[in-house]
């Protein structure tokens, strides 16, 4: 779609502005319409760095006024919102004065041999986005989310994603007998059991497997799990937020790569 022009909502009515709240404020709605809703600038440059396009570019009237200039060729439609009814249709304390819409990119196929990261139910959206980031900054391109895991294009998720969604193959609401077409080992982080990580000799390409923040990783995914790893933690405290963990597993794995190439 071409640009011709910025439209103007003036009215809370207006069906594309009730079309944002949901989007914003529903965590499913994007299964739904079929598109997301990408808040704020970084959200939305990185879109664009990816190669994406959004149907709408949504502005703040009077942030228009100040940057239309810099956004001028997004490919979508531009549309400037009194900022009165922009402000209701952010779900942030601090809402942002700029949003993209984007058609929900379609599941890719399962990678056998792609290096993973699971999600088994995990409920926190902010942990899933973590992950996600921490996915795309140690190569693991492929996000498999097991079916009772926080929507992944879900504003929230977006948020902490901060951008790391457009680089990665992902897929949701998976059975656990998906994940019988990998080929990679599959890695369960344990906060009791298995190898320290430290110790471990790490596989390349692998899937790690995150589990539920109270109840880790279900018995199903167990049973598939090639091994066991923890973290050691001196500091004598009981767990790790999964997010960090997480962090600290892809990194470990990424760098046992990384020193095997060099």
């Amino acid at each position: 779609m071409t640009d011709t022009g910025p439209q103007h909502i003036h009215s809370r009515d207006n069906a594309l502005l009730k079309d944002l709240r949901k989007l914003a404020h529903d965590s499913a709605a994007y299964r739904r319409q079929g598109r997301v809703w990408l808040e704020g600038d970084h959200l939305c440059r990185a879109a664009l760095q990816r190669g994406l396009q959004p149907t709408h570019a949504v502005f703040q009237a009077s942030y228009w006024d100040q940057v239309g200039h810099d956004w001028a060729n997004t490919g979508g439609k531009t549309v400037t919102v009194e900022d009165t009814l922009f402000a209701t249709v952010s779900a942030l304390e601090s809402p942002a004065r700029m949003g993209f819409v984007l058609p929900l990119p379609a599941q890719p196929v399962l990678q056998p041999d792609a290096a993973t990261v699971i999600l088994d139910g995990l409920q926190d959206a902010g942990n899933v986005g973590t992950i996600l980031r921490s996915a795309g900054a140690f190569g693991f391109r492929q996000v498999l989310a097991i079916k009772g895991t926080a929507a992944l294009w879900s504003p929230k998720v977006l948020r902490a994603g901060m951008g790391a969604h457009f680089g990665l193959g992902l897929l949701e609401g998976l059975e656990a007998d998906r994940l019988d077409a990998l080929t990679v080992p599959l890695l369960a982080t344990s906060s009791h059991q298995g190898d320290y990580l430290h110790r471990a000799k790490l596989p390349w390409p692998c899937a790690w497997v995150l589990g539920h923040e109270g109840q880790g990783v279900s018995t199903a995914l167990a049973a598939r799990a090639w091994q066991f790893v923890r973290i050691v933690q001196p500091g004598g405290e009981e767990s790790l937020n999964v997010g960090a963990a997480a962090a600290i597993c892809l990194h470990a794995s990424a760098a046992a790569n990384f020193d095997s190439r060099t």
